[in-house]
């Protein structure tokens, strides 16, 4: 469109006003970083050390999970778990130990989904027989018990959705458990602290917390129950 200048032209200046090419805009936006073999591994990583307290074992292991953080700073920013280390003073599981956590690395290292781990390592089971951990939890054995070490982590930085129970979820709960106590005039005892002696292990959450509760097979721990 032509413009009629009225008055003397003094001085000028040139304007670039033209949309900057997709190659620039390309150029100035960093690509995210992705994990994959290729990543080198940072003088510094973030780290968390879990304690695992066996009674078929008499020494603890200690499992030690390094995360990396990748594009920091930026929108893309991600936590990842780059290595493990399982530790004891116990030798006679060494060599499997060696073996499985370096297999772990590699999964981490390649990059991709590696919460697949979870679920493959809690399906191991012990032909001598699991034990019951603290708080009536089944463990299937002591692999078992690394996938739940592993799915607490991947769960606290965001690549696992938490189990948490909601408000109204621990509500129900305690209902059930003043019904129980009152009908059974049980010792006061809290969800997860202790079950009554002679519960049967939960198919749902594998804790030893299923108890009859107004003629139906009802969890403590979870609310799991037959009759819906």
């Amino acid at each position: 469109m032509a413009v009629k200048i009225e008055q003397r032209i003094t001085g000028f200046q040139l304007v670039d006003e033209a949309p900057p090419s997709p190659s620039a805009e390309a150029e100035a936006t960093p690509t995210p970083v992705q994990m994959d073999e290729t990543l080198q591994r940072p003088e510094t990583l973030f780290g968390v050390t879990y304690k695992i307290k066996s009674p078929l074992f008499e020494h603890a292991l200690y499992v030690t999970i390094n995360d990396i953080l990748l594009n920091a700073g930026t929108p893309h920013e991600q936590r990842r778990p780059f290595e493990i280390f399982i530790n004891s003073k116990g030798m006679e599981h060494f060599q499997w130990i060696v073996a499985l956590t370096r297999i772990m690395s590699a999964v981490f290292r390649k990059g991709g989904d590696c919460t697949f781990l979870v679920e493959e390592l809690k399906a191991v089971f012990d032909p001598r027989g699991g034990y019951l951990k603290r708080g009536g939890l089944y463990m299937p054995s002591l692999v078992a018990e690394i996938g739940a070490v592993l799915e607490r982590h991947l769960s606290a930085i965001g690549l696992l959705e938490g189990h948490e129970l909601d408000e109204q979820q621990r509500r129900q709960l305690a209902e059930q458990w003043a019904v129980y106590q009152a009908s059974q005039d049980a010792a006061a005892l809290e969800p997860g602290e202790g079950f009554p002696p002679g519960a049967r292990l939960c198919g749902k959450c594998q804790t030893q917390a299923v108890v009859q509760l107004e003629g139906c097979a009802t969890c403590l721990n979870c609310g799991y129950s037959r009759c819906g």
